[in-house]
């Protein structure tokens, strides 16, 4: 099939190579005119066939829409506008009735995989309409992995999304496990080798996973991470599913710690934490933990 895709960074640029290995023609648009195959959207929007599809991979929010606007003006009854990035699903509904009052249909991709996607797949999952997933599903089936699984229609627009920001929530909670997990290992004086502890588990355990083999290829680098700063942004997504699980009335205790933990994370002397220093030390006593005076050492912490 022919496809447009707008922006070419490290996951758009990627699945541009890996849909024309398997044989697609993609006519690609980046405000980066080295990575652009057109001049413009106008350009790229001529250079496709009809029904023309287009697959959007820009930041979302003001990024995704005014994107979804500038092709609503240049496509036409029957397109396509696909909305790989990461938007919320909230948005999707506002774009596809922007893009329906053109007669231009929309499908929401969420798209995991990262910069190995480019290799062993993407996986997808997609909200829409059949007749418009039908539009693009060749280019689904070339993103996505080998094998039987690794793709869904999940729903109607805006269920792509939804499942993509609760597969980022998971994804939250089972990165803060391991990494307690590994905190814990590395405080103990029993174990003597944590990465080979964690290098164990990636077989024959109930807690193997990708993520795993990716903490034990980081520690395989870093040992002890020191060269790794304890600073850990979020995209949005956690917030997001904390928030659905709020107008769901749905517990998620693990996201939402492990969401919190990426606050405290970027705090290098934590507020939250003075003040609970300075609650012990009211009512128990507790020693606190000062700043050396001047010439002097630090007080003594006590017990």
């Amino acid at each position: 099939m022919h496809i447009g895709l707008i922006g070419l960074g490290k996951m758009g640029g990627n699945m541009r190579e890996r849909l024309r290995a398997a044989g697609h023609t993609v006519v690609g648009y980046d405000r980066d005119a080295s990575l652009s195959d057109v001049d413009d959207l106008a350009g790229l929007v001529a250079a496709l066939p009809s029904p023309k599809v287009v697959w959007v991979m820009v930041p979302s929010g003001d990024p995704t829409r005014q994107t979804v606007l500038a092709l609503r003006d240049l496509l036409d009854e029957g397109d396509l506008v696909v909305d790989g990035g990461n938007s919320r699903w909230t948005d999707d509904h506002k774009n596809a009735e922007l893009l329906a009052e053109k007669g231009v249909g929309y499908v929401d991709c969420g798209v995991s995989g990262g910069v190995w996607g480019r290799e062993n797949g993407y996986a997808l999952m997609y909200g829409g309409s059949e007749e418009d997933v039908a539009k693009v599903q060749p280019a689904l089936d070339a993103l996505k992995p080998e094998g039987e699984f690794g793709s869904v229609h999940a729903g109607p627009v805006g269920a792509g999304h939804f499942s993509k920001m609760v597969h980022n929530g998971i994804e939250y909670a089972v990165m803060q496990a391991y990494a307690e997990g590994w905190e814990l290992l590395q405080a103990s004086q029993e174990v003597e080798n944590v990465t080979e502890v964690f290098r164990s588990w990636r077989e024959g355990t109930v807690i193997r996973s990708w993520l795993l083999d990716l903490l034990v290829s980081a520690l395989d680098e870093d040992p002890g991470l020191e060269g790794v700063a304890g600073w850990a942004e979020d995209s949005g997504e956690g917030r997001w599913t904390v928030e659905a699980g709020i107008d769901h009335a749905v517990a998620t205790p693990a996201i939402t710690a492990a969401l919190y933990a990426r606050f405290v994370s970027r705090q290098d002397d934590s507020p939250a934490m003075k003040a609970v220093a300075a609650m012990r030390n009211q009512f128990g006593g507790h020693a606190m933990r000062t700043s050396a005076p001047p010439g002097g050492d630090a007080p003594s912490q006590g017990s």
